[in-house]
């Protein structure tokens, strides 16, 4: 096959957007592509020192070298998330005959990290961060604590991503009065209903309720976001991230959190307690919206409830148990004497 040498990258990466559209992405994944695109295009364009790229230098050294200067600021993750979505693009390239073959295989790539769930230490963290907030704990400029209480149970207690929080509107509560879910847009555009028990749906009126009080003179339709910031305009990724940081260090339970994990650490305690209590891999992954069954099982692998039965059947503990049986006999003996 005979594969075009004039299109631009900057044109080929529009092509491969409008391809795209079928898929319905979210805006948040479709943000993350156009960012990790930009990134390398800017230091292809260094490399070679022009301001546009065609597709046909697209080639295995620039983009090695390309990757190589992306890595030297980035993280692991960052690195393979951007190696993933050029290896998409240029597989998209290769479709549409703009390539003969894509040359991401020649570039290399930071092993998958293993996918641990990083949920917050200690049995009783969860309660505390909840009453801390509730009491008022976060000394804000604007102290906000129905906002608060509900950021981190949605968290908590429904297992949200902070994308699935900002997407929740005042209609994503559903059904009557006993029966109510939450209806959530996950990610990749996997929806997903969550059952909300009565505390939760009290909180939620409490929140709106506060809203009402902050805010009489605006009007908040049901169709737009429900969590709003302390202007009433709709809260934003990095103002929902800091919410919860200073909840956690307001608290005095910010050594308790798992590094890089911050909100994200709530819906791994979710979905760990989950596991705990003997909930299976499929109910964890309907509840918790993830594309694998495999994601889903890391969780009830983290527990440790089958390793520590493993390490309990080792032979070896039989005579530990006897030995601690022999000392109990000997004390009550010394006792007796």
């Amino acid at each position: 096959m005979r594969y075009k040498i004039t299109m631009l990258v900057s044109e080929a990466q529009q092509a491969f957007f409008a391809a795209r559209r079928p898929r319905k992405d979210s805006p948040h994944t479709t943000a993350a592509y156009r960012r990790d695109l930009a990134g390398i295009t800017a230091l292809l364009q260094a490399e070679l020192g022009r301001d546009e790229v065609d597709v046909e230098e697209l080639t295995a050294p620039v983009l090695r070298a390309a990757f190589g200067a992306f890595a030297d600021n980035h993280a692991k993750s960052s690195v393979l998330r951007a190696w993933s979505t050029w290896n998409q693009f240029l597989t998209f390239c290769v479709s549409d005959g703009l390539l003969p073959g894509n040359p991401m295989g020649a570039v290399a790539r930071p092993k998958t990290p293993p996918l641990t769930p990083k949920p917050l230490r200690g049995e009783e963290t969860p309660e505390q961060l909840l009453t801390a907030a509730a009491d008022g704990a976060r000394r804000a400029r604007d102290p906000w604590p129905e906002r608060d209480v509900l950021v981190l149970a949605l968290g908590l207690v429904a297992g949200l991503r902070a994308a699935e929080m900002r997407a929740l509107t005042p209609r994503s509560v559903v059904g009557r009065d006993g029966e109510l879910r939450l209806h959530v847009h996950g990610k990749g555009s996997r929806d997903r209903s969550i059952p909300v028990q009565p505390a939760m749906a009290k909180l939620i009126e409490d929140y709106q309720a506060s809203c009402r009080r902050r805010f009489p003179r605006q009007r908040f339709p049901a169709s737009e976001p429900l969590l709003r910031d302390r202007a009433g305009n709709p809260i934003g990724r990095g103002a929902l991230e800091y919410l919860v940081k200073s909840c956690y260090r307001w608290a005095g339970l910010h050594d308790r959190v798992p590094t890089g994990a911050n909100l994200h650490a709530l819906r791994h305690t979710f979905a760990t307690r989950l596991a705990e209590d003997g909930a299976t891999a499929s109910e964890i992954m309907s509840l918790l919206g993830h594309a694998s069954l495999a994601t889903s099982q890391n969780y009830i692998e983290a527990t440790g409830r089958e390793q520590r039965a493993a390490a309990a059947s080792n032979r070896t503990y039989r005579a530990l148990n006897g030995l601690s049986r022999k000392e109990g006999t000997a004390r009550e003996a010394d006792v007796i004497a």
